[in-house]
């Protein structure tokens, strides 16, 4: 295991404040250790009733100075998709990556935002928490990036209250169409990805800048499909998102992750979706760092 992870040390919640200054982790330990499940903290924060527009997550590129255009990068592909989930290979009981342990992700070119926990929703963690072999992938996509550029983490491995949360209140209007925000399931072989720790909410940074690439963090449109600026042209102002998005893009899925395609920021390894675009069997069962009683 490189030493650009670390599990930490056991969670203690602090008080809900406004993000200021770099929010991500400082480089790690020598090495990894293996994460022992610990004690899920008493999170007296109440339920939200509206959706945040994380505003502090990101800014646009356009407005970040001295950012360079980066190298060209193949267009985003038609990418598979299955809102239902219907074509989805369901979770074996003897999922082979399901012993993976919880990182928390720690490396100099990765900040780590806590998107869901700064913007005071109950059952979030400020870190970021990914199975050791889709963190491993994460560093090698950070690895690829040209310099000046890195990657900022919204949201990995999320709590299955949380998802029921999100789920509730983005679809509470029966307007939202399938797909943003995954229903919780009570069934095993059909987690919701983020619970599996296979899934990574991100994006670009440039010097440590997140970036917003053509939409703000969880905004549930059109325009944060993967494809939605693959027909801007070169002359548009658009056009430097869409190349980042395909930067994005690019080392993430040579590093083994696949996107799905209404969000462009996020991406799935070891998951149903993944196994679905790769033709092999889903890796990763839901999982927690509280101990299975909060599966």
């Amino acid at each position: 295991v490189p030493d650009v992870m670390d599990c930490g040390a056991g969670y203690h919640p602090s008080p809900v404040r406004p993000p200021t200054g770099s929010i991500g982790a400082p480089s790690c330990p020598s090495r990894a250790v293996v994460q022992e499940h610990r004690p899920m903290p008493v999170d007296i924060r109440t339920r939200l009733t509206s959706l945040p527009t994380y505003e502090w997550c990101g800014v646009d590129p356009a407005n970040v100075a001295g950012i360079v255009a980066p190298p060209a990068a193949a267009p985003i592909p038609e990418l598979f998709s299955d809102t239902s989930g219907a074509e989805l290979p369901l979770v074996g009981n003897d999922a082979d990556g399901s012993d993976e342990p919880l990182i928390n992700i720690r490396h100099p070119r990765i900040r780590v935002l806590g998107s869901y926990f700064y913007s005071g929703w109950p059952h979030s963690l400020p870190e970021a928490l990914m199975r050791q072999g889709a963190a491993l992938r994460l560093v090698n996509a950070v690895d690829d990036l040209p310099d000046g550029f890195g990657l900022a983490v919204w949201d990995a491995w999320r709590d299955p209250k949380l998802q029921a949360d999100l789920h509730s209140l983005a679809y509470a209007d029966g307007k939202l169409a399938p797909g943003f925000v995954n229903p919780p399931s009570p069934d095993p072989a059909t987690p919701p990805p983020h619970a599996t720790g296979g899934t990574v909410d991100l994006t670009l940074t440039w010097q440590s800048e997140s970036l917003n690439l053509g939409t703000r963090f969880d905004e549930f449109s059109s325009r944060a499909h993967a494809r939605s600026l693959e027909s801007v042209p070169d002359s548009d102002p658009l056009a430097l998102c869409r190349d980042l998005r395909r930067l994005l893009r690019s080392v993430m899925w040579k590093a083994g992750f696949v996107q799905l395609d209404c969000e462009w920021w996020h991406f799935e390894n070891g998951t149903r979706l993944w196994a679905a675009v790769k033709g092999k069997a889903p890796r990763y069962l839901a999982t927690s760092p509280f101990g299975e009683d909060d599966q």
